[in-house]
């Protein structure tokens, strides 16, 4: 691929078939407060070889695609204040430019897919907006997870978003979501955002028949979602979730926070008001959905 390097490991992995997981880089410089960004940057990865899988964590740095990081490459997305957040759009620019930036979902899922990755770790992701009636808002992810044919390991959407509407627009997207042992949808911070999942799977080896069945029947490209929730012991409180969440929204609107703006307005609202809480639920997910990817990654 023009303008990308990809690290010798994740190349010889790809070549010999091994399994690749890819992971975000936009939680290391965005999502979590330094020096734990890095610590847990390296963790993830090291969990990722603990399940048998390579891991390939995706960037942009001075212009080129790296994908599959270094341990100086890995400082310098943690450390970095000048590194940007780069969604899919963001991409072209950011390499015409020189720049360096973090890869947000759209982005890193839509770079792994063209390098042949074919299971990518996250958190949760983005979605249709609350009060989107009015603001027309939703996440860059939904398109583009629309035409790409990668697997997500995800808790499910951000539990600030309008879920319903972002399950509906996943279903006509054609976008497929399966519930790993669990017929309800998760809720991010929360086990279950109290919406059904049409489907259940119960392994790693049957989410990778999911995958091989896909392929088989050939047709329009697009991801499948596997949402994998919290553990209940896990959990951020349900009760003080929706109490912040209420509380987090009344001064979003007060405040006139729009657009772009918002979801990180709220994430961060409720970070400050449970007491670092959420941010716990956070990182305690994204455990969970790596370990889950690498176990499908070696399971294809």
């Amino acid at each position: 691929m023009l303008l990308t390097d990809v690290s010798e490991e994740v190349q010889e992995a790809l070549a010999a078939h091994r399994p690749v997981v890819a992971l975000e880089s936009t939680i290391i410089a965005h999502g979590l407060p330094r020096p734990r960004n890095l610590a847990v940057a390296a963790e993830l990865e090291g969990l990722v070889r603990s399940g048998g899988a390579v891991p390939a964590t995706i960037a942009v740095l001075d212009g080129r695609v790296r994908i599959g990081l270094d341990k100086g490459q890995l400082e310098r997305v943690a450390r970095d204040d000048d590194v940007r957040k780069l969604g899919h759009r963001d991409l072209a620019p950011a390499l015409a430019t020189g720049a360096s930036g973090a890869t947000t979902v759209s982005a890193t899922a839509f770079l792994a897919s063209r390098a042949g990755i074919r299971v990518f770790a996250t958190g949760g992701l983005g979605g249709v907006h609350r009060e989107w009636t009015h603001s027309q808002d939703e996440s860059a992810d939904l398109r583009v997870l629309a035409g790409t044919g990668i697997t997500v390991v995800c808790a499910g959407v951000k539990s600030v978003l309008d879920v319903p509407a972002t399950l509906q627009r996943l279903e006509t997207l054609g976008v497929g979501v399966v519930g790993f042992r669990t017929d309800r949808f998760p809720g991010f911070y929360l086990t279950s955002s109290g919406e059904p999942v049409d489907w259940t799977v119960d392994s790693p080896e049957q989410v990778a028949e999911v995958i091989h069945a896909r392929k088989a029947l050939g047709g329009p490209e697009s991801a499948l979602i596997v949402a994998n929730p919290i553990a209940e012991s896990e959990q951020l409180d349900p009760a003080l979730h929706d109490r912040v969440l209420g509380e987090a929204l009344d001064e979003c609107a007060e405040r006139g926070i729009v657009g772009q703006a918002v979801t990180p307005f709220l994430l961060d609202f409720l970070v400050r008001r449970t007491n670092g809480a959420s941010l716990e639920a956070n990182v305690s997910a994204i455990r969970g959905n790596v370990r889950l990817a690498a176990q499908v990654a070696a399971a294809l």
